[in-house]
């Protein structure tokens, strides 16, 4: 857990003099004992309200909170008790909230799992989180089928994409349903259940009693490559989530001239709400304001999420620079209209000028581009929402939150020096699940978290990020590491050694190019793409591939990946 110190010293704070008058400097006591109290009382407040929208069929708050006393009552019937994991393995659909709420209400803990996982990487997180239970739609059952024997997850509900499309008119309930089919690998797992059979539980009235969490409970284990590349669980409290919402919900006062969002704010959900991005903006923050999320299942279909923007006047877009990019590209996309829009935040990736500037000269909406970690729940500085222009840096630390930047020794630099970029403040994690060694590798004596981001600071108390102490790579806003390429290539019986690094890609800011030297003369580029492709989710495979007959590195031993970057500038 993250090291606690008596008083902490006080540090100088040059961005406050930027704050807007209307926001203070510190976010007031928390309201909420814990996400799910808040989401509950969203439901119950903005009961009649649309909450999710999803392929044409609506659920509104009051459905959501009953469904999820389904969910809740599932779980209690399995013996799940207060502080189990529960795994949630789907896209953005309907089923997504009303799991996470059961879940959270529940007094469990989600592990967010990203549905393209392969066996060897879903095997480590449900491993690793010791999980009971996972939610998966049925296109990813079969990853699931081939782990089930080496995992402690003992209960499997499946649900299909049409599950809760039953409103609909049939013909479109048909169309999804084939079109999905044609994507579902087959599969067969013993005494599953599907989401039917859960939400069909003690149908009538519900015997579930919701669980009292606290702000130390453990709320989400989001799974991140942290400083290693070996994907660990940060463990994220009720206290930092809420304490991050409650953070971005003081930043959302500029809008509109000082007005807020309006009564009933469209949210577009079109990232994957398993990120912790979209996790916290789309799902947490927007329920907390009696939003209506449209949840977006697919969003690199770019000409069927344009159809589907073209149907609502939204106010808030959530998403990276490839999306925006994608978008702008599209003819029809820069036809719609788009004069409710109030707010485009950008994360996950850098913001890049030229798309920014084309997003304004398209919307007429700037692109607010924050920063942020999995470690950081996630968000840690925002850009003002009501600035005229693109900045081109990731911000001012959000209320009750302090970034230094320090040197290799642990020194706070002055403004203007390059140095690594450290957060404190209440949305820093509780730490990384089970990894007390880890936790303090990234947490300073004085609670400040090391994001192995360099970066600089100027007058104004703004940020910018210059590079990476890190050697991550970066692809469309998910952290790739190198260990993680490399160990899964070194695995192959053909390959003697191996280099993972990142290089640029306008698409999706960098993609993953992998240097290799056989052991065997007959291995092909296609052997190594297939052997990738079967042990690592997509984003990760190597785009680029080039065979040497060694690699450098230093006296001891040890590859320099430095210079095989340096080979590609």
């Amino acid at each position: 857990m993250a090291k606690k110190s008596k008083k902490l010293p006080e540090i100088e704070r040059p961005w406050l003099k930027s704050y807007p008058d209307i926001i203070p400097a510190e976010i007031s006591e928390l309201e909420h004992a814990s996400v799910a109290d808040l989401l509950e009382e969203s439901c119950r407040k903005f009961a009649a309200r649309p909450a999710f929208s999803c392929m044409g069929k609506t659920m509104n708050y009051d459905e959501l909170l009953e469904k999820s006393d389904k969910v809740g009552t599932w779980l209690q019937a399995k013996g799940l008790v207060k502080g189990d994991r529960v795994a949630i393995m789907m896209p953005n659909l309907l089923q997504y909230p009303i799991v996470l709420m059961g879940i959270l209400r529940a007094g469990l803990t989600v592990v967010n799992v990203n549905p393209l996982y392969t066996p060897r990487e879903l095997k480590h997180q449900l491993s690793d989180s010791g999980a009971k239970a996972i939610f998966v739609l049925e296109n990813f059952a079969y990853t699931v089928e081939e782990v089930l024997d080496s995992v402690p997850t003992e209960h499997v509900v499946v649900t299909k994409m049409g599950d809760l499309l039953g409103g609909l008119k049939g013909a479109v309930v048909n169309i999804v349903v084939k079109h999905v089919k044609k994507l579902v690998p087959a599969w067969s797992i013993p005494g599953h259940e599907t989401m039917n059979d859960v939400l069909g539980s003690n149908s009538g009235n519900t015997s579930f009693v919701p669980v009292q969490s606290g702000h130390d409970d453990i709320a989400f284990l989001q799974y991140t490559g942290g400083t290693t590349g070996v994907s660990k669980g940060a463990a994220l409290s009720n206290r930092n989530v809420l304490s991050n919402a409650a953070q971005n919900d003081l930043w959302l006062k500029v809008l509109d001239g000082g007005t807020g969002l309006p009564e009933r704010p469209i949210y577009i959900c079109a990232l994957p709400l398993y990120h912790i991005f979209a996790l916290t903006v789309n799902a947490i923050m927007g329920m907390n304001v009696g939003a209506h999320n449209v949840l977006i299942p697919n969003p690199r279909d770019i000409p069927g999420f344009v159809k589907e923007l073209a149907n609502w006047k939204f106010h808030v877009f959530p998403g990276l620079n490839t999306l925006f990019n994608g978008l702008l590209n599209n003819e029809d996309f820069r036809k719609l209209d788009f004069s409710s829009l109030l707010l485009a935040l950008g994360g996950g990736m850098a913001v890049q000028r030229p798309v920014a500037e084309r997003w304004h000269d398209v919307t007429g909406c700037n692109i607010s581009e924050g920063y942020g970690l999995s470690e950081t729940s996630p968000v840690a500085t925002a850009n003002r929402f009501d600035l005229e222009k693109f900045s081109g840096t990731i911000g001012l630390p959000l209320p009750s939150t302090d970034i230094v930047i320090r040197d290799d020794d642990g020194k706070d630099l002055p403004l203007g020096e390059v140095g690594e970029i450290c957060i404190r403040g209440p949305q820093v994690m509780a730490g990384y699940w089970n990894r007390p060694d880890e936790t303090e590798n990234v947490m300073t004596e004085d609670n400040f978290f090391k994001s192995g981001d360099l970066g600089f600071m100027n007058e104004a108390g703004q940020t910018t990020i210059v590079d990476r102490k890190k050697d991550m790579i970066l692809v469309s806003g998910f952290n790739v590491y190198p260990n993680e390429i490399e160990e899964v290539a070194a695995s192959h019986d053909g390959i003697l050694e191996a280099a993972a690094i990142g290089i640029p890609d306008e698409h999706s800011g960098e993609v993953v190019k992998l240097f290799v030297v056989k052991s065997d003369d007959n291995l092909t580029e296609k052997d190594v793409r297939d052997w990738c492709a079967k042990n690592l989710t997509n984003y990760k495979r190597p785009k680029v591939i080039e065979f040497r007959d060694e690699l450098p590195k230093t006296n001891v031993g040890k590859i320099l990946r430095r210079l095989l970057r340096e080979g590609e500038e």
